[in-house]
């Protein structure tokens, strides 16, 4: 309410950082400026509010709902939990009034409407103020902003941004480039229509690049039908969008089917001569002689485009990134079957994750794998080793192991004492990695590795493979992606008791 009038803007933000707090802001003099009130505005005209005058932030920041970052300032979720038109009352100077240490303000929202009042407590430079709203026809008694969680934009309570957020909020970076959209760019279907009428080949353009495609009749899954190399390219150009947080900035491993699934495979580390210039690459300066030295980074959606169109079937980016390659961004826990687990088997070795997981309090997410397991990945902040989050996940994962000792094998070879399940935390280490959300498996029916919520371990209908290049884009629609509540939640982890 209020946006595209002349009348100033103001706006509550329902932000949980360190601490839940509403942040009041009136459109001032080209900025907001800006008071915390721990408890929240409230049109009870007998109640009396704590309001902190923090720093006027900038324009761009009206209306940002989404998450800040943890470790920037502010770290924490945020919803536009009103907004409107407001005129200040008694002078014509609003930002007189702030330094003179009173406003009278006559606000017109979706939740707060009527006369509010904020006067500072002490000097000049004292930052509490006290707010309050004045007994006129809009006051309501016992009126509690606690009792209306949801934003004034998208409807949504702070859980439901956490969740799946559309922004993030980097605000160590200057205004105008301190927003950053997480909705996937759109894919016109044109392009689809276009691939589909290339005949066996050609020159495809895709997210703004000219990609030479080839044999794209040819069978690269067994199934009925088989998928082609154009349904899995179709695939890749449309999923690039939301498997790409995960992959950018970071080196890739590939693990290459030329001759399609079901065939001899191999891993492919380094950079094909005849990748096209904008196609990023990384030079590993740690590589000894002799070693792997460039690796591909898939730093675009076109990326993803090419490297299937380059017969990569799966996508195995690293844990870290090139600008901190001995810094992991996620603490990884794999959970890996043996020959005799049962699926139900490892579900309660999942759902024993999740309830340690969530008594020590940090964000995390599983996967099924598209294969047989399941992987947990667990966001961190930076300055981390690997040698670090590999003991932490050994931690937990020992935990978990000793509820149910006759399920697990502690022993690292091929086959694991009698068939047992195993809890990899081996694969915290630097070039080691784990296959890339949305990334396909080299399996009959292109099975897909996909996120899910907590809750769904819980679902009958739950398997590793349940999902495929055909029918995951339908769960995303309709349900979207759980692993973008881990982007923007790196946080420390917990000392293990």
């Amino acid at each position: 309410m209020g946006r595209g009038t002349d009348a100033p803007r103001f706006v509550v933000q329902r932000h949980r950082a360190s601490r839940l707090h509403y942040d009041l802001r009136f459109e001032i003099g080209g900025v907001l400026v800006s008071w915390a009130v721990p408890k929240g505005p409230t049109l009870d005209p007998d109640a009396r509010r704590l309001a902190v005058h923090v720093e006027d932030h900038p324009l761009e920041y009206l209306f940002f709902e989404g998450v800040i970052p943890s470790k920037e300032y502010g770290g924490g979720d945020v919803i536009v939990w009103d907004t409107g038109t407001w005129e200040p009352v008694h002078t014509d100077d609003p930002g007189a009034a702030v330094e003179a240490g009173e406003l009278h303000v006559e606000v017109r929202g979706e939740k707060l409407r009527g006369r509010l009042v904020l006067v500072r407590r002490g000097g000049k430079d004292a930052t509490q103020w006290m707010l309050l709203h004045k007994h006129d026809e809009h006051a309501v008694v016992g009126w509690d902003p606690e009792d209306h969680p949801r934003s004034a934009l998208s409807g949504r309570t702070n859980d439901e941004v956490l969740a799946d957020p559309d922004r993030l909020w980097h605000s160590g970076l200057p205004a105008s480039e301190a927003a950053e959209s997480l909705v996937p760019e759109a894919l016109p279907e044109e392009a689809i229509d276009a691939l589909a009428d290339l005949g066996s080949g050609g020159t495809w353009e895709v997210f703004g690049r000219r990609l030479k495609v080839t044999n794209l009749d040819k069978v690269l899954f067994p199934g009925d039908p088989p998928v082609t190399k154009r349904e899995l390219l179709a695939y890749a150009a449309r999923i690039a969008p939301v498997s790409l947080p995960y992959l950018r900035g970071r080196p890739v491993n590939l693990h290459r089917y030329p001759s399609g699934a079901g065939t001899k495979g191999f891993w492919h580390k380094q950079r094909p001569d005849h990748a096209p210039d904008w196609l990023g690459s990384w030079d590993n300066p740690d590589a000894d002689e002799g070693e792997t030295s460039t690796y591909v980074v898939a730093d675009e959606p076109a990326a993803l485009v090419w490297l299937a169109n380059f017969g990569a079937l799966e996508w195995h980016p690293w844990t870290s990134t090139t600008g901190a390659p001995h810094e992991p961004s996620y603490a990884l826990f794999d959970l890996d079957p043996g020959e005799r687990t049962s699926w139900e088997e490892l579900l309660v070795l999942a759902r024993l994750h999740r309830t340690a997981l969530d008594h020590l309090g940090v964000v995390s997410r599983a996967k099924v794998t598209g294969r047989r397991g399941i992987q947990i990945w667990v966001p961190v902040v930076g300055g981390y080793t690997f040698e670090q989050t590999r003991a932490w996940v050994e931690g937990v994962s020992r935990t978990v192991g000793q509820v149910v000792p006759e399920l697990v094998s502690w022993r690292w070879e091929v086959k694991a004492r009698g068939g047992l399940a195993r809890l990899d935390y081996t694969q915290n280490a630097v070039n080691k990695t784990l296959v890339a959300p949305y990334s396909p498996r080299p399996a009959a029916g292109a099975p897909v590795s996909v996120p899910i919520e907590w809750d769904e371990l819980e679902d009958p209908d739950l398997r590793p493979d349940r999902w495929t290049v055909r029918t995951v884009l339908d769960r995303l629609e309709s349900l979207g992606d759980p692993f973008r509540a881990l982007i923007g939640a790196a946080q420390e982890l917990p000392e293990l008791q």
